[in-house]
């Protein structure tokens, strides 16, 4: 039986979610300014004429790019959220989501992200806009409901509950971000501290 052969030539090029990974790349390693739609067209093994058929500019693409990067992180911390509203131990699950929250927003590629949004916010202030409602405040909002639901059942003691997930958020990762984003390692003490004067605002036996 005769096996059919495949012509050999230039892989597919790559449109769609995978097109803005390879965008997201370009962005991060060249920033806004220097990156060049020539760039991500030869990355990605396509034609210029391609890539500005799928976005018009390279300030369309770059809110495609953080647009699609919100979308993919805005889940990441459900699971860590079902966990505490289950969690037996409210101390324990609060440590467990502040160590879960320290990965995820600490983590290289986020803090990347955060810095290129950073930079841009002031000539692209839609994109910021995007990035800050689609990822900070989305997240912020579960956190609260998360919160809504252990003061409804009695193990917290809160009447407003998304100054209360801001407050637990900066407790846990306000040092550690801003020395990143400074150029820092980021290395803090561990969440414990921060959970436990949360608790003590918080905690419905305080």
């Amino acid at each position: 039986m005769a096996t059919e052969l495949r012509p050999r030539g230039r892989p597919a090029g790559l449109n769609g979610d995978d097109l803005l990974a390879v965008a997201r790349e370009v962005f991060l390693q060249r920033g806004y300014r220097g990156a060049s739609m020539d760039e991500v067209a030869r990355r990605a093994r396509i034609s210029k004429a391609s890539l500005y058929r799928e976005h018009a500019s390279k300030s369309a693409l770059y809110a495609a790019v953080v647009h699609h990067w919100t979308l993919a992180g805005r889940d990441a911390m459900r699971p860590a959220l079902e966990r505490l509203r289950a969690s037996g131990d409210l101390r324990r699950g609060l440590v467990d989501l502040a160590e879960t929250m320290r990965a995820g927003i600490l983590s290289p590629p986020v803090v990347a992200m955060r810095r290129l949004v950073t930079a841009e916010a002031r000539e692209q202030p839609e994109v910021a806009a995007t990035y800050l409602e689609e990822s900070w405040n989305t997240n912020i909002g579960r956190l609260a409901e998360a919160l809504r639901a252990l003061a409804d059942s009695g193990r917290l003691r809160i009447e407003d509950p998304a100054s209360a997930a801001e407050q637990f958020t900066w407790l846990v990762i306000g040092a550690p971000l801003n020395a990143r984003m400074l150029g820092g390692d980021g290395s803090a003490t561990g969440v414990d501290a921060a959970v436990d004067l949360f608790l003590a605002g918080y905690r419905a036996n305080a």
